[in-house]
């Protein structure tokens, strides 16, 4: 209800960030997850932090046979989710770079558009500072949600 567009622009890249992990930034987007894999859209989260609990996410209404995770031990990471984005295979990708710089940004921002998907970066407070191609940026401080920037 925040954003302009009434919800997650489309084909376009997210970055989501945080100060620490587990400040509520999954369950933000559990609801549109659980609407793409039950509509057959296959989900790939890319080098998360921890382990999904699988538990949780099909309470959350995920289909957990659409539900990918590829781990590349933080070398590849970006790497692999441009791929995923532009495969047109899935229809969200979450992933956790260890860090990214603009041009990696933009790469990614490309691939979702042709790849018709959605890509979630989470990444720290920090990057707040620096630039981004991303079409929407929002920040998680202090128990609040803010928009950073939202094409």
């Amino acid at each position: 209800a925040a954003l302009p567009a009434g919800g997650w622009p489309e084909a376009a890249l997210v970055e989501l960030l945080i100060p620490v992990d587990g400040v509520g930034e999954l369950a933000l987007l559990l609801p549109t997850l659980a609407r793409l894999t039950r509509a057959g859209r296959e989900v790939a989260w890319v080098d998360p932090p921890y382990r999904p609990y699988a538990p949780a996410l099909a309470r959350a209404g995920i289909d957990l046979a659409r539900l990918r995770v590829v781990d590349t031990g933080g070398r590849q990471t970006a790497w692999a989710l441009e791929q995923c984005l532009r495969s047109q295979a899935c229809g969200a990708v979450l992933g956790w770079p260890p860090r990214a710089d603009d041009k990696t940004l933009r790469r990614l921002q490309v691939a979702a558009e042709t790849g018709q998907a959605l890509g979630f970066l989470f990444r720290p407070l920090a990057a707040a500072r620096n630039a981004s191609p991303a079409a929407l940026r929002l920040q998680f401080e202090a128990g609040a949600l803010r928009v950073l920037k939202c094409r």
